[in-house]
């Protein structure tokens, strides 16, 4: 059976599980790009990083792009090999933008989260991201338990380093199930305070002249329509009718003077 996309979350995983996933970057390259993988990170809840035989990086870079998740680097591992990388591991995961033979059952992000989070609750999970200029070799992908492709436009299959580092740590930040969305405070409007906003409304539009007397039934169920394509509030209507009633006070209101004081 094909898997398809979801947002299931992995049951008993939360924000302390992420503590067991590193994520690995194979001889990065760029310092800026190190720098916002960082940052990425520390957006989703992800603190362990570990570079594999970095190059010269540009500090400069790294330190502006992190921002405040320049603590994340200074915390890292440096290792000189992706085998020290990953010897406590028992989950790897590749990530990869390219097909092929020894590609070819890779799943995505979305799909691989609940099954790292699950591993990640028994042993250390550890998550590849390669070179910037030709990703993880063959060699680096035979480590590998699980590959990760992040779809993507056929038109530009690659993705720059902390996009796809940002990317794998959303997926595994939803996951957890540890978000909650904000909710509407206020309750849905009930059909007889709707019914009064409607009534107060086309007292209003009759009279500033906006319609007259014989087109007002058609008016207001063009109103209505307007009104009822969305959930409607408490709150809403109230802003509504006194939107309504001001109107009113200053048509009732536009030739009176402002009485002088001495």
């Amino acid at each position: 059976m094909q898997e398809t996309e979801s947002n299931a979350a992995c049951p008993g995983a939360d924000r302390g599980t992420l503590d067991a996933v590193r994520i690995v970057l194979v001889n990065p390259i760029y310092g800026g790009n190190v720098g916002s993988v960082c940052r990425a990170m520390m957006n989703m809840g992800l603190t362990k990083l570990v570079l594999v035989a970095p190059r010269q990086l540009d500090m400069n870079e790294l330190r502006m792009m992190s921002c405040s998740g320049y603590p994340i680097y200074e915390n890292r591992t440096e290792v000189a090999s992706l085998d020290e990388a990953i010897a406590d591991c028992g989950m790897v995961v590749g990530t990869t933008a390219r097909l092929g033979l020894y590609r070819s059952h890779s799943s995505t992000a979305r799909q691989a989260a609940p099954g790292i989070l699950q591993a990640a609750a028994e042993r250390p999970v550890a998550i590849l991201f390669g070179r910037e200029d030709n990703g993880l070799s063959n060699e680096d992908l035979s480590r590998c338990t699980a590959l990760i492709q992040i779809p993507t436009s056929e038109t530009l299959s690659s993705l720059n380093l902390a996009q796809a580092v940002l990317l794998c740590c959303y997926e595994l930040f939803l996951a957890t199930d540890s978000f909650a969305p904000s909710e509407e405070r206020s309750d849905d409007a009930p059909a007889n305070m709707r019914d009064r906003m409607f009534d107060i409304w086309r007292e209003t539009m009759l009279e500033i002249g906006f319609m007259q007397d014989d087109k007002a039934d058609h008016m207001m169920m063009g109103l209505r329509r307007i009104f009822s394509r969305g959930r409607l509030t408490v709150d809403d209507v109230k802003i509504l009718m006194g939107v309504a009633r001001q109107a009113q006070w200053a048509a009732r209101n536009q030739n009176k003077q402002p009485v002088e004081t001495e």
